[in-house]
């Protein structure tokens, strides 16, 4: 039986050195375990053996048992999806109290930690905290769809008690968003077995009715001729080679046979054939999709018909590609003799962050379903337009086009608070930079890591949780998220059932995201607050760090790439940056400047947003004619 294997990068991660110390140590320690595979150039290590021999020198942090048997799980298994599926459903019959299933000969050592985990947690809490471990980006990863986009959809598709369907469930994300949005009865499939496996064992362990199946849902569907109360779905994109062919005649094409190059739209009208009448389908599509001339015929026909009801753009990076601003479409199983709507709502929500306008997205769809004649319309950001209207030459269905723009004396009264605003932020800069001078003698100073600060209790490091958030409810405490962090912006999030450990941030504690595009540090200046998944929080011990100072040394470039792995969104092991070792009162004068620094890049950045925001109420004011140059300027 073979232990699982690590690489010398794996193990610099370990222990939470740079690659190099791992060099050194196969060296200068003759008792340094031998590799047992790989090739010369990239050697493998027995993980055991490894884990070992460092805890007998001190460089072994103690893992909690959920920490050590994912480390061990996604070692041992050809892939984490597998691994965790295997360990699932080992505690999947426990909890049903029968025996347990067999598993793959690797993963058999790890049996002692799974049945540690499950006596701490019970089987259902030791897979969700093995679910949380998998579901972490990282390379390798696929690209889940976030819980907060996964709710606005289940929340726009209005499931209730209803049943849902999900054609495209990778790891069951839009299913467990049903879940905890109370309904009775879920049902995916997934082209991915491993993750179709994984899903239907998140549902079976908590005891939530139905089923995931595997397989391809346009050529094998698993569930022809059944109908659900919604169909919610994050389909795949663009795909050429999706079953046209053999499915030209498909009886499920209810607005007309799809064109090969609209694999989107097939899905669109998969799920519309799987939908009781009256019933909901929320799709995540590209935006491209909205304007593209070989779907006009069918974006003209599911208009014509009732089904299609609204097509809402998305701020950009909501989900996978994050480079592109993604749409969601909502269409509603008309019935065929029912007369069709006469207006289909647009939403243009792509100028914000995702957890400041889903409430507001949800609110102007629950308006628009309920009004007597759909009419809805909000300047710049949602509005019911007339289906005649969209029926035009091109179908378009891009809300940016559609929207009115706010005119008359609104657009003025906007334009001068706006250049009132801009020229008090602007004039406030100077007073805001810090005053600085370069040192005599060039840089000096020693420096210690933060995992170094943490042994010497200088500081004590927390996290990061894989705890859940959800969009902001009407009550409980605020949770601090990773885009509340990155924005410089109030608590935004919501305990909700998903919501694990609850740690509360104190004045003076500092966090940083786990995973960004750029390594952030925010000091917390006020009480009241919990601490959000996907965020490290370093508490300093106020007698040894001043909490500024620590925070502007975190954001050096240098920590950037002493601290981080090399992908387009970067993931940082806080536990290797640097900081600088200086006396407390030279870390306060320190964390003065850095006080003042963050302040002043605040300011830049409201003044970047609203000099954005008033070259473009000033052009369209002059444009339309509302604005007019003075003629005593040149």
């Amino acid at each position: 039986m073979e232990n699982p294997t690590i690489t010398a990068a794996e193990i610099a991660r370990l222990a939470g050195v740079g690659r190099a110390a791992v060099s050194n140590w196969r060296k200068r320690h003759p008792d340094f375990p031998a590799p047992v595979g790989g090739t010369t150039a990239s050697p493998e290590f027995d993980l055991i053996q490894v884990e070992q021999w460092l805890r007998t020198l001190g460089k072994l942090p103690e893992l909690a048992t959920a920490d050590r048997l994912w480390r061990h799980l996604a070692a041992a298994s050809d892939s984490p999806a597998a691994g965790l599926a295997a360990v699932g459903a080992q505690l999947l019959a426990r909890q049903r109290g029968s025996r347990s299933a067999s598993i793959d000969a690797q993963l058999t050592p790890l049996l002692p930690d799974v049945d540690a985990l499950a006596d701490e947690l019970g089987p259902q809490g030791a897979f969700d905290e093995l679910w949380q471990r998998f579901s972490a980006p990282g390379p390798g990863r696929p690209f889940a769809t976030p819980d907060d986009l996964a709710d606005l959809m289940i929340g726009l598709a209005n499931v209730g008690g209803g049943s849902v369907l999900d054609p495209a469930a990778g790891s069951g994300a839009i299913l467990r968003a049903a879940a905890r949005a109370g309904s009775t009865s879920m049902y995916g499939q997934e082209l991915d077995d491993e993750l179709a496996r994984l899903a239907g064992l998140w549902l079976a362990l908590h005891d939530v009715p139905g089923e995931v199946n595997g397989g391809d849902s346009l050529r094998a569907d698993a569930f022809a001729g059944r109908a659900v109360d919604a169909v919610v779905c994050h389909p795949p994109f663009g795909a050429t080679n999706w079953g046209d062919e053999e499915l030209g005649h498909d009886p499920r094409w209810i607005v007309g046979t799809t064109p090969r190059t609209e694999p989107e739209l097939a899905w669109v009208q998969h799920a519309l054939a799987h939908v009781r009448v009256g019933g909901h389908a929320v799709l995540l599509m590209p935006p491209t999709v909205a304007s593209r001339r070989a779907g006009k015929r069918i974006r003209g026909e599911l208009l014509r018909r009732g089904h299609l009801r609204a097509v809402i753009a998305l701020p950009p990076g909501v989900a996978a590609p994050h480079g592109v601003p993604l749409h969601l479409w909502v269409l509603r199983r008309a019935a065929t003799d029912a007369p069709p709507p006469a207006r289909a709502l647009l939403i243009d929500a792509a100028g914000g962050e995702l957890a400041d306008t889903a409430p507001r997205v949800l609110a102007a769809w629950r308006a628009f379903a309920t009004a007597p004649n759909g009419d809805v319309e909000e300047a710049g950001f949602a509005r019911a337009v007339p289906v005649i209207e969209l029926l035009d030459e091109e179908v378009d269905l891009t809300p940016a086009r559609r929207q009115p723009a706010v005119v008359g004396e609104a657009s003025g009264e906007h334009l001068v608070r706006t250049r009132e605003r801009l020229a008090a932020i602007v004039g406030e800069l100077p007073a805001l930079l810090p005053q600085v001078t370069p040192a005599p003698d060039g840089p000096d100073g020693l420096f210690l890591t933060v995992g170094e600060l943490a042994k010497t209790g200088a500081l004590h490091l927390i996290g990061p949780i894989r705890a859940g958030t959800s969009t902001p409810a009407p009550d409980g405490p605020l949770v601090l998220t990773v885009q509340d962090v990155l924005a410089g912006a109030e608590a935004s999030g919501r305990v909700d059932d998903r919501f694990g450990q609850e740690i509360p941030l104190a004045v003076g504690d500092v966090v940083v995201p786990m995973i960004a595009r750029q390594l952030t540090a925010r000091v917390v200046t006020t009480e009241g607050m919990l601490l959000g998944r996907n965020l490290y929080l370093l508490r300093p011990n106020p007698a040894a760090l001043d909490p500024w100072f620590l925070a502007g040394q975190l954001r050096t470039s240098a920590n950037v790439k002493q601290s981080s792995s090399l992908s387009g969104t970067m993931r940082f092991d806080i536990r290797r940056a640097q900081v600088r070792r200086l006396s407390l009162d030279e870390q306060r004068t320190h964390g003065d400047a850095f006080r003042r620094l963050d302040a002043f890049e605040s300011a830049i950045r409201q003044a970047a947003s609203l000099g954005a925001e008033l070259a473009q109420l000033t052009a369209d004011g002059l444009a339309r004619g509302a604005l007019r140059p003075d003629a005593g300027i040149r």
